[in-house]
């Protein structure tokens, strides 16, 4: 191999090492220089790598959950910038490459760049395509107007974001993958969705016209609006703003954001421009070279091998595999022959999984479908030779583990091929779990096998977590993270040892390496009141994280109250706006009714607001409250304005609502006043920020009619004038009656004994772990000592400590009130059709 310097005018010194220069940092390049350096690639090269972006790289995968606000943008990057300098990698972030002459093997970079290579890596990847349509392009025809996007890039993402914050309605051009989660994302963010499809099924693709129709029910069932075999032909915009998109056919939808998510196109300007072959993409070899120069390798999106343009992520680790070992010397032998394509989704919230052949294609292939609308189930088999060569999973992916296996080892089936789809014969998962090749693809996001899973183990990984850490395994869409645990279940055992536990289970957030009890003394010493200043002191390298923003905002509420300072990006959405979002992304509103009980004033108003607004449902909730649902974002404040009554907390992680009888006012068998009783409770710990939801009851005799023996806290009267109570009840998912804390004479000691309680689950429960998990753990005992008989001596402290957040209680409805020009509630679009503009 010829030894060359760089030729450069950045002032970077000269290296005696050949130069591997790589275009692009996207996921498939960031695979192939992991591949590379893992067979020694940094000690036999000078690498640097040019990146169009100006970030390291990073999951575009997980962008619709950054659009979705399930993930923060700083939690998607695959490799930190450290990584580049622990393994010796030249990075220019921000920098293109123009031009490639391969005759005197220089790449020419927009900042004035020259660079000599030995060998070059093309790993351009895809950009957005965008449909011929009018009034989607700037003056300069190379810019969106604004409010039109792509979704291919975190920019892309980011813009999406900030410029949603003020609109209300988005139609997404595209029915695959990507226009799916773009929707979601969305309508996450409380706008109206919908998606246009110009061909005749959703995910064409991938599912045939009767898994699309079910795709398309379960889709529409989440209140995304499907458009099929509408093709766009324009934006329509007013003072430079979309108002409706546009169709050949002269209709028109109206929006206030377009998103183009109608496919995407190989980046192979830069090869055609250096005189390679190009068709769909870059033409390679079976070593991933290009077919015209032996000097040049290419990877990902961009490359075209025996006639297939690959996009999904597992035939690029494969490539990526490939092009290391031939690059480094590892295995000259090495070749790619193309790959199997299975992937299993969730599209907007919908499993979804496909493999190879959608339908057969002879009168031999055997052909089994499972079809049922009702419950948004489609199932269906191609088997070929007794093989299985193609399946297609909508709804229920239960089977899929196994499938897998069969698709990509060609293994024997059962003869009762319905076997193969529903467990009358299949392994279970666990079984599955073991049975499964060491070469099965468990993960398609991130290439990693079952034996990778494994070695990882005999390696001294114990836990899940750590395991998903070394490996990426179930860290890219996630569906297989229960199989990732099984596999680690069961190759612990094997090893002879125990599943351990990683250390961060215990932080009270993920992003904060503290367990609670010692987070609490830091934050006081500290003297910290925001989230954010508690990611500045205590987070490593101050790196803020947002699964752990919400337990932080909630902590932080409960330990300072009126001190505590609210940042809104810190809460979640329903904390934000103070109501609980919905699946059609509007928002339910419960007002307080104390006690479940109410007048008749009360019922005009919600009867008056439910017609103003045109609220579609109103429901009675278990919790003796009325639930108005279906209300708009940009209408919450009008709506509280409206009603005039405080918030009833049912969106928080906070105090919720007391469930009461009648009691002795009305009922004969009442032997004390549970509904003055629970509407007092009630007044005094409205609202309280809790790590999960607390929901309480007061029931006038053992018949128990307000179900208290299994609430987060239960009161029961009982002869003799007293009252029990109870904490620890469950009758959800879980069901737990609850543990006996104390039998007391005076409604005085079950009001101290409810707050001390409280205050004592606040300050030692663990985040999100509700009292049913709390009070087993703890111990009905250890918590009766503490809360009863006082032998820590920190009762005083607890009850002043619950005071503190009484004395902070504000209604949050109200607070907004005061604000009517508060830009979180946007407003919408009229829903009356727009007129008619001619399509120029």
């Amino acid at each position: 191999m010829t030894v060359l310097a760089e030729v450069s005018t950045n002032g970077h010194h000269e290296t005696q090492l050949p130069r591997l220069v790589m275009v692009g940092n996207g996921m498939a390049g960031a695979r192939a220089l992991e591949e590379i350096i893992a067979r020694g690639g940094s000690e036999k090269f000078a690498i640097t790598v040019f990146g169009d972006e100006p970030y390291g790289n990073y999951n575009r995968i997980l962008l619709s959950n950054v659009l979705a606000g399930s993930d923060d943008a700083g939690e998607i990057y695959l490799n930190p910038l450290d990584w580049y300098n622990e393994n010796n990698i030249d990075l220019r972030s921000g920098v293109r490459i123009v031009r490639v002459d391969t005759f005197a093997h220089v790449v020419y970079a927009n900042d004035g760049t020259r660079m000599r290579y030995d060998k070059l890596i093309l790993a351009t990847g895809s950009r957005s395509f965008f449909p011929p349509m009018e009034g989607i392009w700037q003056a300069d025809n190379k810019t969106l107007v604004p409010g039109v996007f792509g979704f291919r890039t975190l920019d892309d993402c980011e813009a999406m974001i900030e410029f949603a914050r003020q609109r209300s309605r988005a139609l997404v051009v595209g029915g695959g993958l990507l226009g799916l989660e773009a929707a979601r994302g969305l309508q996450n963010r409380g706008l109206q969705a919908g998606v246009v499809q110009s061909g005749t099924a959703l995910m064409n693709a991938q599912l045939d016209d009767q898994g699309a129709s079910i795709l398309r029910r379960l889709v529409e069932d989440l209140g995304i609006t499907v458009h099929i075999g509408k093709r766009p032909s324009a934006v329509f915009s007013e003072n430079g703003l979309p108002v409706a998109l546009g169709f050949g056919d002269g209709t028109q939808l109206p929006c206030d954001m377009v998103v183009l998510a109608a496919g995407i196109r190989p980046n192979v300007g830069l090869a055609q421009r250096a005189g390679l072959t190009v068709e769909r993409a870059i033409v390679v070899d079976d070593q991933m070279r290009s077919v015209d120069d032996d000097d040049i390798y290419v990877v990902g999106e961009c490359a075209q091998h025996r006639g297939q343009v690959y996009g999904l992520v597992a035939p690029l680790w494969e490539q990526a595999g490939v092009l290391a070992d031939h690059l480094t010397g590892t295995n000259p032998q090495a070749a790619y022959h193309g790959s199997r394509t299975a992937t299993k989704l969730k599209v907007a919230g919908v499993d979804v999984a496909a493999m190879g052949l959608k339908a057969p294609e002879n009168d031999d292939d055997e052909f089994v479908q499972y079809f049922e609308p009702k419950h948004g189930v489609y199932k269906t088999l191609v088997v070929r030779d007794g093989k299985l060569v193609g399946a297609t999973l909508v709804g229920d992916v239960s089977k899929v583990a196994f499938l897998m296996q069969a698709f990509d080892r060609g293994l024997p089936l059962p003869p009762e091929r319905i076997s193969l789809l529903f467990d009358i014969g299949t392994p279970d998962v666990a079984t599955g779990a073991a049975e499964l090749s060491d070469d099965a693809q468990v993960c398609n996001c991130n290439g990693v096998s079952k034996a990778g899973i494994v070695s990882c183990v005999k390696g001294g990984q114990t836990s899940l977590a750590s395991v998903m850490n070394a490996t990426r395994a179930g860290k890219g869409c996630g569906s297989c993270k229960d199989l990732v645990g099984q596999i680690v279940d069961w190759a612990v055992s094997e090893t002879g040892a125990e599943v351990s536990e990683d250390a961060a289970t215990n932080w009270y957030v993920p992003g904060i390496p503290y367990e609670k009890p010692e987070l609490m003394r830091m934050i006081r010493e500290l003297n910290l009141h925001s989230v954010s200043s508690v990611f500045q002191a205590l987070a490593p390298e101050g790196r803020e994280d947002a699964q752990s923003k919400m337990g932080l905002s909630s902590l932080l509420e409960m330990m300072w109250g009126e001190e505590f300072v609210d940042e809104r990006a810190s809460r979640f959405i329903n904390d934000r706006v103070h109501a609980n979002i919905q699946r059609d992304g509007t928002f339910s509103v419960v007002p307080q009714l104390k006690g479940g009980v109410t007048n008749s004033e009360q019922l005009r108003k919600i009867a008056d607001v439910a017609d103003k607004y045109q609220i579609p449902m109103i429901k009675l909730t278990g919790g003796q409250r009325i639930d108005l649902l279906g209300v708009r974002k940009q209408d919450l404040p009008d709506v509280w304005a409206d009603l005039g009554m405080p918030s009833g907390y049912a969106y928080g992680k906070s105090f919720r609502t007391v469930k009461t009888c009648v009691g002795t006012e009305f009922c004969r068998y009442g032997l004390g006043d549970s509904t003055a009783l629970g509407i007092a409770i009630e007044t005094r710990y409205q609202g309280l920020a809790s790590p999960a939801k607390m929901k309480l009851a007061v029931t006038g005799c053992p018949r128990n009619c307000a179900e208290a023996l299994c609430k987060d806290l239960g009161v029961v009267a009982i002869d003799g004038g007293q009252w029990q109570i109870y904490v620890g009840g469950a009758a959800g998912a879980h069901v737990r009656k609850g543990d006996l804390l104390a039998t007391v004479a005076t409604h005085d000691e079950v009001m101290t004994l409810t707050g001390r309680f409280l205050q004592y689950y606040r300050e030692n429960a663990n985040w999100l772990e509700r009292t049913y998990s709390f009070v087993p753990r703890i111990g009905i005992e250890r918590i009766r000592e503490v809360v009863v008989d006082d032998t820590d001596g920190i009762a005083a402290d607890l009850d002043a400590r619950m005071q503190k957040s009484v004395d902070a209680y504000h209604d949050p409805w109200a607070a907004s009130q005061k604000d009517p020009q508060d830009n979180q509630f946007r407003p919408s679009l009229p829903l009356i059709p727009l007129p008619q503009v001619p399509v120029r």
